[in-house]
C-alpha cells in the first residue's frame, strides 16, 4: 500500500525539517485556515493511527506545532464554525446547533468576524468551501461570505449535492454554477490555488479553506480507493446527500472508503501547500490547520453514517457527543521562523481562541464592544509558557442528554440543561472519561457547577445576543 501512495506522487514524510528564515519584522503574517469537517483525533498518522496515509499533513506536523489538548467549540459543524469565525462561544451567535437547508438561523450580521478584521485591515480575504453558516446560498435574504468579510468566495451551504462528485449545488460570488465536474475537495482547492495565484502579491492575505472530507456521504477518485482495497469489501458506490429514505444498496463495506477520503483529503492539503509554496509566501504564512468536530464512529446512528470509521483516538464518544471523542481534534499550527518544528503542547485550547491569536498575530485589534470567550495562546506558537485564564466551555444539547460542559484545568464537567445530572473527571489521571468522580469530589462538583452556571448566566444576557 505503501508503494501504491507513493506511486501517485502524493509525497512522504520529510526525516527531517528545517527552519526557514525568521520573517521580516515588518510584513505581516499571510493566514491560511484549513478546517476539515468531522475529522476525528486519531484519524491522521500524526496522531497515531496505524494505516491511514497522510503523509503531507504528517509533514506539516513535522514542521510545526502539534496540539494534543486541542477542542472544538462543539461537538457539530455550525456552531463550530460560528465560534470559530466569531472568537466567541457560538450560543452568543444565536447558532444553537446546525443548520438545516432552507432554514431561519443565520449567523448574524451584528457578530463581527475574523475576516472582517482582517478586510478592514488591508489584507485580502478569501474564502472556498463549506459555509453553513445560513439557511442556503441561494438565500437572497440571508448573509452570504462577502457580508462577513470575505472579498472573494465559492462555497457550499452544508454537504455537495448530489455528493461530492460532480456537485452542483457550488456558488462564487453569490452566483449559481451549475455542474461541475471533478470531486469536492480538488474543486475546492482548485479555486483556493486560483485564488492565491492571482491576488496582488504585496498585499497580505487570509484564506480560510472548509474542506467537506471526510464528511458522509464519502465519494473518492478510484486511484484512492484502490489504496486502501484489502480493507474494503465489495465495490464502493456513491450515495447521494439529503435522500430521505436509505439507498437500497446501502452495506457495510468496511473502513477503505474512509480511509481513503482522508488520504484524499491529504492529497488536497499537499496540493494547496505547495501552491503557498510556488507564491513564495510560505515563509511568511501561519497554517492552521483542524477539524470543526469529532468524528462519526462505528457507533452508526443514521443510514448515511454507515461506512464511516472515524477514529477518537480512544476517546469515550464521537460527534454529537460532548465526551472529548466529540469535541477533542487535531490541530497543527506551521509558521517559519516563529513556531519551532517537530513540536507539540498539551495545553487547554479551543477553536475559538484562533481569532484572537490570529489578530495578535497580525496585528489587528479585537472588538472591545462584546464579549469574547477566545484567549490569545501566542505565547505557545514562540516556545513560551502560557496558561489560559478562564475554563473552557462549551453549551450544546447533545445525544447523551448532556447540555454543558466545562474544562478548569485537567478537570471536566459535563451537565444536563437543569444541571441535576453531572459527571466529572479528572482527564490527566482519567483521561477516557471511564471513572466519575463527582460523588468523590463533591466540593469541586460544586465550584465547578457554579462556575457553570455563572457563565452559561452571562451568555444568555449577552449584549449583543440580545440584538439578534
Amino acid at each position: 500500500m505503501r508503494a501504491g501512495l507513493l506511486a501517485l506522487g502524493l509525497g512522504a514524510v520529510a526525516a527531517g525539517s528545517t527552519v526557514a528564515m525568521p520573517h521580516s519584522e515588518s510584513a505581516r503574517p499571510n493566514v491560511l485556515l484549513i478546517y476539515a469537517d468531522d475529522l476525528g483525533y486519531g484519524d491522521l498518522g500524526a496522531y497515531g493511527h496505524p494505516i491511514v496515509q497522510t503523509p503531507r499533513i504528517d509533514e506539516l506536523a513535522a514542521q510545526g506545532l502539534r496540539l494534543t489538548s486541542y477542542y472544538a467549540p462543539s461537538p457539530l459543524c455550525s456552531p463550530s464554525r460560528a465560534s470559530l469565525l466569531t472568537g466567541r462561544t457560538h450560543y452568543r451567535t444565536g447558532i444553537e446547533s446546525w443548520i438545516p437547508p432552507e432554514t431561519e438561523t443565520q449567523l448574524p450580521l451584528a457578530e463581527i468576524t475574523l475576516p472582517e478584521l482582517l478586510r478592514d485591515a488591508g489584507y485580502a480575504t478569501a474564502m472556498s468551501g463549506k459555509w453553513h453558516l445560513n439557511g442556503g446560498m441561494d438565500q437572497p435574504d440571508h448573509a452570504q461570505p462577502d457580508q462577513h468579510g470575505f472579498d472573494h468566495w465559492l462555497g457550499f451551504h452544508a454537504w455537495a449535492v448530489p455528493h461530492s462528485r460532480d456537485p452542483v449545488n457550488f456558488f462564487r460570488n453569490g452566483e449559481a454554477l451549475g455542474r461541475l465536474e471533478g470531486y469536492a475537495g480538488q474543486i475546492v482547492v482548485d479555486e483556493a490555488i486560483g485564488w492565491l495565484s492571482d491576488r496582488p502579491a504585496e498585499q497580505p492575505f487570509f484564506l480560510y479553506v472548509p474542506l467537506f472530507e471526510p464528511h458522509s456521504t464519502i465519494a473518492n477518485p478510484p486511484e484512492f480507493n484502490e489504496l486502501y482495497a484489502a480493507h474494503t469489501l465489495g465495490t464502493p458506490e456513491q450515495f447521494a446527500n439529503g435522500l430521505p429514505e436509505p439507498p437500497d444498496n446501502l452495506e457495510a463495506r468496511g473502513p477503505g472508503e474512509y480511509w481513503a477520503n482522508i488520504t484524499y483529503m491529504d492529497h488536497q492539503v499537499g496540493r494547496l501547500l505547495d501552491a503557498l509554496d510556488a507564491t513564495g509566501s510560505a515563509d511568511n504564512t501561519l497554517v492552521v490547520f483542524t477539524s470543526d468536530n469529532g468524528p462519526v464512529t462505528t457507533d452508526w446512528r443514521r443510514w448515511w453514517e454507515i461506512n464511516l470509521y472515524g477514529d477518537t483516538g480512544g476517546f469515550r464518544g464521537r460527534k454529537h457527543e460532548l465526551y472529548e471523542g466529540g469535541i477533542r481534534v487535531p490541530a497543527i499550527l506551521r509558521w517559519p521562523g516563529t513556531i519551532g518544528p517537530g513540536t507539540a503542547s498539551d495545553a487547554p485550547i479551543i477553536g475559538y481562541d484562533l481569532m484572537p491569536t490570529i489578530a495578535a498575530a497580525t496585528g489587528v485589534s479585537m472588538p472591545d464592544d462584546r464579549p469574547i470567550d477566545g484567549e490569545d495562546f501566542g505565547p505557545l506558537l514562540r516556545g513560551d509558557a502560557w496558561r489560559r485564564t478562564a475554563p473552557l466551555y462549551w453549551q450544546f444539547d447533545d445525544e447523551q442528554g448532556f447540555h454543558y460542559a466545562l474544562r478548569d484545568g485537567n478537570w471536566k464537567l459535563l451537565a444536563d440543561r437543569d444541571l441535576e445530572r453531572i459527571e466529572l473527571y479528572d482527564l490527566a489521571r482519567n483521561r477516557f472519561e471511564v471513572f466519575d468522580l463527582a460523588g468523590a469530589h463533591p466540593a469541586r462538583a460544586s465550584r465547578m457547577l457554579d462556575m457553570l452556571r455563572d457563565r452559561a448566566n452571562e451568555v444568555t444576557t449577552d449584549p449583543i445576543l440580545a440584538t439578534h
